[in-house]
């Protein structure tokens, strides 16, 4: 038996490799996949999307936060992975107390998403199929910090809701995801995590590049014309807008490898160079 410590600081203690996984984090989903243990996964909740071809016939337990907690029991997990943001507390709850090995995640940075993967591998014995994913992520990591040596970090906005518009705060993955490619949030000086935003305000703020995700808010073309009244913002005036899939900013995982010098090339490089 060996005793790990999740991100609540709860020891979780795991028999053995663990056979039957629950996956309750779509991020992980994919990255157990990628370790090459994919036939131990035997749940999934309904957002688990990658790798489509091979989540499609997993039993599915419910949305990440409208879990169906009896199906989870009745798949008899030896191991259930969850996200302290994604999955609500009451449900991890019910797993804990039922006597299930519930083991919580929450990177809020590069850095820890990476030792995240590191120990998710080494809980479920994927550690030689995972440390190439793992060391390519570093690469990234560290290739990131030294391209943005002695430049100006690029003021971001990046929302994830829309009525009300909503962004991130100091405290989450994307804000240090966006910090590591060069980006400075514009709205870093907020203390909530998702912090609730005026159009006005982020003029105000004056970005000069404006990231639209397509998840959790479906962000497309069609949004682009909410920032046409701002001609005075650099990423308005600039043609800096970029609409992108969510998957690069949220992700924490296998994507971090290429998600990171995509994001730090559409932060760096100008229309036309």
């Amino acid at each position: 038996m060996t005793t790990f410590v999740d991100a609540l600081q709860r020891p979780v203690e795991v028999k053995e490799r663990p056979r039957r996984i629950v996956s309750l984090v779509p991020s992980l989903t994919e990255a157990l996949f990628k370790f090459g243990i994919g036939e131990q996964v035997v749940g999934v909740t309904n957002f688990c999307v990658e790798p489509k071809e091979r989540v499609a016939a997993k039993a599915k337990v419910g949305g990440t936060k409208t879990l169906d907690v009896a199906r989870v029991k009745a798949l008899a997990p030896d191991l259930i992975i969850a996200n302290a943001e994604e999955n609500r507390q009451e449900d991890i709850q019910q797993l804990v107390r039922a006597g299930l090995a519930v083991f919580v995640t929450f990177p809020r940075s590069v850095a820890g998403a990476i030792e995240m993967m590191s120990q998710l591998a080494e809980i479920t014995g994927a550690q030689q199929a995972a440390q190439p994913l793992i060391e390519a992520a570093q690469a990234a990591l560290d290739e990131a910090r030294t391209a943005n040596d002695g430049r100006q970090p690029v003021r971001v906005f990046c929302p994830i809701w829309r009525s009300p518009w909503m962004t991130i705060g100091p405290d989450a993955y994307t804000h240090d995801f966006i910090a590591v490619c060069g980006g400075a949030n514009i709205f870093a000086d907020r203390w909530e995590r998702y912090p609730r935003v005026e159009l006005d305000e982020v003029a105000r703020r004056n970005p000069e590049v404006i990231l639209l995700p397509d998840e959790p808010y479906r962000f497309g073309p069609k949004h682009l014309a909410e920032f046409a009244r701002f001609p005075q913002v650099s990423a308005v005036r600039d043609k800096r807008i970029y609409l992108l899939e969510g998957k690069h900013l949220c992700w924490y995982g296998p994507r971090i490898a290429a998600s990171l010098p995509f994001v730090q090339r559409l932060l760096w490089e100008r229309p036309g160079s």
